[in-house]
């Protein structure tokens, strides 16, 4: 497995500052067109669009989940960055240094996506490309979508140096380009068969103890937790949270850290789970 000493030196891990500024449906509309044409060129297709900007914008989230690793134009990141980051301001920038924090944890229910701690947490697959599945609404698709095909290509640059498929329970970082947050660190979780294992439950913990010790090395300052290896990977809610919160609370207590975690959810059922194993933990 490569190591973060390793691949540093591979893609860009700036901190660039966030230009971001809301811009009207017309200019969305043609930055579509332009980007459409792009990406049907590279389809050896030919663009002719009368649709309504909604349908240009699907369609676009689309190929782009489909698009392997292949590097793009200046131009088209140009486009994109203009557009993505004008979307990232429309769903709104949440605060998460004024969530009401407890032994440094918060819970906030919502959109990761929209969240402004230096660090995100993606539950990748074993790829770590994202999801090639058009419109799949998983988390791994929903925030490379939104943050932008660098992050496929960053992380295509990791993996091909690497030369072997991610293991479970390591974590990688890349960039987050397009949303509010600085970095994405990218885990992938145990995927529980019949039943969940033993090693189910280590593999699910070194994902949080290697993304703290990753964010650690990194000088962050917060992060934020997706719930990871819940929903297709089959682990169960309430042990996948239980896991998490024991984690964190003993890796915060073991480094005396005063990194600020946020549990970010998006079901109920789960907000519920959290809110029960946070007080009884």
């Amino acid at each position: 497995m490569l190591s973060f000493e390793e691949y540093k030196n591979l893609i860009d891990l700036s901190r660039p500052p966030r230009k971001a500024q809301i811009i009207g449906e017309e200019e969305k509309s043609a930055i579509c067109d332009e980007m459409l044409a792009y990406l049907l060129e590279e389809r050896n297709r030919i663009a002719a669009f009368s649709y309504p900007y909604p349908v240009k914008r699907e369609l676009i989230w689309g190929y782009l989940n489909e698009r392997p690793p292949r590097p793009v134009s200046e131009r088209f990141l140009a486009l994109q960055d203009r557009l993505f980051l004008s979307e990232s301001e429309e769903r709104g920038v949440v605060d998460a240094a004024a969530f009401e924090y407890e032994e440094n944890i918060a819970l906030w229910q919502g959109d990761i996506t929209r969240l402004n701690t230096d660090a995100v947490v993606n539950a990748a697959n074993s790829s770590l490309l994202g999801c090639f599945i058009p419109h799949h609404k998983c988390i791994d698709n929903v925030i490379h979508s939104r943050a932008g095909v660098q992050v496929r290509l960053d992380c295509s640059k990791i993996m091909g140096a690497q030369g072997e498929a991610e293991p479970a329970g390591c974590a990688k970082v890349t960039r987050a380009y397009n949303l509010p947050s600085a970095y994405i660190l990218h885990t992938v979780g145990p995927m529980v068969g019949l039943g969940v294992t033993e090693e189910d439950g280590r593999v699910l913990r070194g994902c949080y103890v290697s993304c703290l010790n990753l964010a650690e090395k990194l000088g962050l300052t917060s992060i934020a937790f997706c719930c990871i290896s819940t929903g297709v990977f089959g682990y169960p809610n309430d042990e996948a949270a239980a896991i998490a919160v024991g984690a964190v609370k003993s890796w915060l207590l073991e480094h005396g850290s005063s990194m600020r975690v946020v549990f970010d959810v998006y079901l109920d059922k789960d907000l519920a789970i959290y809110k029960d194993v946070l007080k009884n933990t």
